[in-house]
């Protein structure tokens, strides 16, 4: 099993820690791991996107997996640029805005080497089948 999994429940972050959650474009983060990036890690009220304090934003909630793609590539990209720092990805797309694991995790496969990047174990799972 992979050593780089994101714990189940985060309540507090190391230093560089990033928590990635999912979002909606608008940046009302009023709900599920939104509302913990928000309160806890920095989240800005009206910002959708990107690194916001200690957390970092994936719109998930304003189409479909191919809408929410190009932001999770973004995402890896920032990451592969920010090595000092260490991204804790949440199961983005996967509560309230009702997307399954097997659908959002193929879209993190890129992660796979980039040492930074923790991803969930369910997305694991499904990232390690292909």
């Amino acid at each position: 099993m992979n050593n780089r999994v994101t714990p189940s429940f985060i309540s507090d972050l190391e230093e560089n820690e990033i928590f990635v959650f999912g979002s909606n474009l608008e940046g009302i983060h009023g709900g599920g791991a939104a509302e913990t990036a928000y309160e806890k890690f920095g989240a800005v009220w009206g910002q959708g996107a990107g690194l916001q304090g200690s957390s970092y934003g994936i719109p998930t909630m304003h189409g479909g997996v191919d809408e929410i793609k190009p932001y999770v590539d973004k995402f890896i990209e920032f990451a592969k640029s920010n090595p000092k720092l260490t991204f804790l990805v949440t199961r983005v797309g996967c509560g309230i805005a009702g997307f399954h694991d097997k659908e959002i995790a193929p879209l993190f496969s890129e992660a796979v080497n980039i040492s930074n990047i923790f991803l969930p174990e369910s997305f694991w799972e499904i990232i390690n089948k292909k």
